[in-house]
């Protein structure tokens, strides 16, 4: 389970962000880490029980895991690593263009919740695609209880277009999500609920509620 150290480590590096500090804390990352993966371990198991692409993906909990360092070649901020330890969970690896799950560990700060962030111009298009041809099933996932009660918010945006995009009418029933760039959602939880014994039970109930929007999101994929 995710422990106090865990939280204070990650607010240390904060305001320590330098290799010279990480390196004197490294055993400090070492078992920061080790909590986050076994955290990744767990939910893996608890995922495979209701998705079965994730069940049959056999994923390797730290390919799961994204790296502390920052890439800075082409940043003005330098600081050398991430404050926060993330998760991507889909099917074929997080590097790959499928939808999934994500847990993103920081003091203060500490979310989860599924879909696609950001896509690449050819995944939205796709993704678009299917909401405009199955809208009405999208908006009986967003109505579901289960979704509801996790993600009050609904579906989020990773950017929205003013305008319709090109081949959609202003008078499409799903134009409002076919504006967004890309589709996710979030749960918050708070510092004590990540250090609880059962925060990787309410994890698990996140995903699972989720669930459906990314296998919708995933089966648009498939038929493009």
């Amino acid at each position: 389970m995710i422990t106090d150290a865990t939280l204070a480590f990650l607010c240390d590096l904060k305001s320590n962000n330098n290799r010279l500090w990480f390196g004197e804390h490294k055993l400090d990352y070492q078992q920061a880490y080790s909590e986050m993966l076994e955290t990744v371990v767990q939910l893996l198991v608890a995922i495979s029980g209701f998705d079965g692409d994730i069940a049959t993906s056999h994923l390797d909990p730290k390919s799961c895991i994204m790296r502390i360092n920052r890439d800075i070649r082409f940043s003005k901020e330098k600081s050398p690593y991430k404050t926060n330890f993330f998760a991507f969970i889909n099917k074929g690896g997080r590097k790959s263009p499928w939808g999934g799950y994500y847990l993103h560990l920081e003091p203060g700060g500490s979310f989860a919740g599924g879909g696609i962030y950001m896509p690449e111009v050819a995944v939205l298009e796709q993704t678009r695609r299917g909401i405009d041809a199955h809208f009405s099933e999208w908006q009986a996932i967003l109505a579901d209880k289960a979704f509801s009660a996790q993600f009050p918010e609904g579906v989020l945006p990773s950017g929205k277009l003013i305008r319709p995009p090109k081949g959609y009418e202003s008078t499409n029933p799903a134009v409002e999500y076919l504006k967004f760039k890309g589709y996710y959602t979030q749960r918050l939880f708070a510092d004590h609920e990540i250090t609880d014994p059962g925060f990787v039970a309410e994890v698990t109930e996140v995903f699972r509620a989720v669930n459906p929007l990314v296998y919708f999101l995933n089966r648009a994929l498939l038929q493009a």
